[in-house]
């Protein structure tokens, strides 16, 4: 089940957790329990353990016959059964990163699904995600090394960008199973955005569940990971009113144009806005609150365009194509941008030969909300021009910061509370291995009996006494599994509860001989050559 259907499941806090973060090339413990160890250290801001430190020599191919799949079991069994799988979110966002930097890593959403199967199909990574918004480029991943797997994400976002792994380095985020998953909560509820609170993420965190549906690798995990982190974004909205009276980005940014305008009010500028979609679309919405009656809007197509005039019926909203974007822009004072173009709309050359606009010696305001930028930043030179992106917002949104700190405190009680839950949820599949097979091993010795037990009786015994025997026979089983089942889940009412738990697991491992961890390592290497091999 997902893990909003298991209120009951809770870790304890005071759960005792041993540092397992391992330096990139270090050899793994070879503690038989390292796998179950628990979860390391968060990296906020960190060193990156994908430095280049040489690169590690994979295995030899082996001159005989085994097939594919022994070749890889051979060479993976130590790492895949002495490492738990990690959840790992890696990435930039606006608080570690420029936007230089990060609209080189952006990703379009219609590449999201793309992009989960190329980090697939490394060598270590089971299940992916990405979220990439003008503020983020996260990548969130089920690895089955941990160590492996931040090299292998790192490297593919290098290659990808073009940016060199040591500088990401400088700006990358690195968090680590609970530490990567309290973030993502965070990031939904609002909290670790550029304006406490704005909405708009937690729609853009829906659009990664709507993105992956279906495609292989954002599978169990993973998408259970996202889909609470919804849960926790409504819970935070709707408990604690964060987004009451607070600003989006488009709204920051319409704020920041009238803090610039020498006389502070819309009403009588030239207003341009560059694109209309969903950010485009905002930032009329927040022209118009503020008292903004007509406004140019340059897009591809009009249709959009007319959607937006039937919601403001009062307002004039003037449509022109891309084509006549230059000649929209000489006769405005204000000009937002918000497209998803990949290269700059606005050069430093086409600007500068703009007319001067119509009230007095003023420049030409340009605010740029968009990532990659569709400004291009030497235009800030220009003598006839003043240009802001998105990193410049900081300005509006500290003014508007301080009447929502408490309201984040109280969302912070929340999202433990659905940390703990979906903790909880995560440590449980742990267990579900050895409950199917324990299932089976006994189901075997059941059937079996029961088989000996009705030779025995030959063929005078009735349909009705065969029933009744079987009957007897699953109701001796039901009432036997009914203790090691019970000791096999967590309820979350007791602090060591956890810890029993995954001992009770290695102990019916070693006396029934289930080989459980084999079984686990075996059907993640298939998945993965079969992924390999599509």
């Amino acid at each position: 089940p997902p893990p909003a259907a298991l209120p009951s499941l809770r870790t304890s806090a005071s759960f005792p957790r041993s540092p397992s973060q391992l330096p990139l090339f270090s050899k793994p413990s070879s503690i038989a329990g390292a796998r179950l160890s628990a979860r390391s250290t968060p990296s906020i801001n960190p060193r990156c353990d994908a430095v280049s430190q040489g690169n590690e020599t994979p295995p030899k191919p082996i001159s005989s016959t085994p097939s594919p799949l022994e070749l890889l079991k051979s060479s993976a069994a130590n790492r895949y059964t002495k490492e738990k799988s990690s959840i790992i979110a890696i990435g930039l966002n606006i608080h570690t990163a420029p936007v230089e930097i990060r609209e080189k890593l952006a990703i379009p959403e219609a590449q999201w699904p793309q992009v989960i199967t190329e980090l697939c199909a490394l060598n270590h990574i089971e299940e992916a995600a990405v979220l990439s918004t003008c503020n983020r480029m996260e990548i969130y991943v089920v690895a089955l090394s941990q160590h492996r797997g931040v090299k292998e994400v790192t490297e593919w976002m290098s290659k990808t960008s073009g940016v060199p792994v040591h500088e990401l380095c400088k700006h990358q985020i690195l968090l680590y199973n609970k530490d990567a998953t309290k973030h993502l909560f965070e990031v939904a509820a609002g909290l670790d955005s550029l304006v406490l609170g704005e909405g708009q993420i937690l729609a853009q965190v829906k659009q990664v569940v709507k993105a992956g549906q279906g495609v292989a690798g954002f599978d169990r995990k993973i998408s259970g990971l996202f889909k609470q982190a919804i849960s926790v974004g409504k819970r935070v909205r709707s408990e604690t009113n964060i987004s009451s009276g607070s600003v989006s980005v488009s709204s920051a940014a319409v704020e920041l144009g009238l803090m610039k305008l020498s006389e502070s009010s819309y009403v009588d500028a030239g207003v341009l806005v560059i694109g209309a979609g969903k950010m485009g679309k905002l930032v009329i919405k927040h022209l118009v609150a503020k008292g903004c009656k007509k406004m140019v809007v340059v897009n591809r197509t009009e249709e959009k365009v007319n959607a937006i005039r039937n919601e403001l019926r009062d307002v004039e909203v003037v449509y022109r194509p891309l084509s006549e974007m230059l000649e929209c822009a000489a006769a405005a004072d204000v000009i937002f941008t918000s497209t998803a173009s990949k290269s700059p709309l606005f050069t430093k050359e086409n600007v500068h030969m703009l007319p001067p606009i119509s009230q007095g010696e003023r420049r030409r305001l340009f605010i740029d909300i968009c990532v990659p930028r569709n400004v291009e930043p030497s235009v800030s030179d220009l003598d006839n021009a003043l240009l802001y992106n998105v990193d410049d917002l900081q300005e509006v949104v500290v003014a508007n910061k301080e009447d929502r700190l408490q309201k984040a405190r109280e969302a912070q009680a929340i999202i433990l509370e659905e940390l703990n839950k979906f903790e909880a949820w995560i440590d449980s599949l742990e267990t579900v291995p050895t409950i199917k097979k324990f299932r089976a091993y006994v189901e075997r010795i059941r059937a079996s009996e029961l088989d000996k037990c009705l030779s025995k009786m030959g063929n005078d015994i009735s349909k009705e006494q065969k029933e009744a025997i079987y009957a007897l026979s699953m109701g001796i089983v039901n009432k036997l599994l009914h203790g090691p089942m019970q000791h096999l889940r967590c309820d979350g009412n007791d602090n060591r509860c956890l810890n029993e738990v995954l001992e009770n697991m290695r102990a019916l491992n070693r006396m029934y001989d289930l080989e459980t961890e084999i079984s686990v390592m075996e059907e993640k290497i298939r998945v993965k050559m079969g992924r390999s091999q599509k």
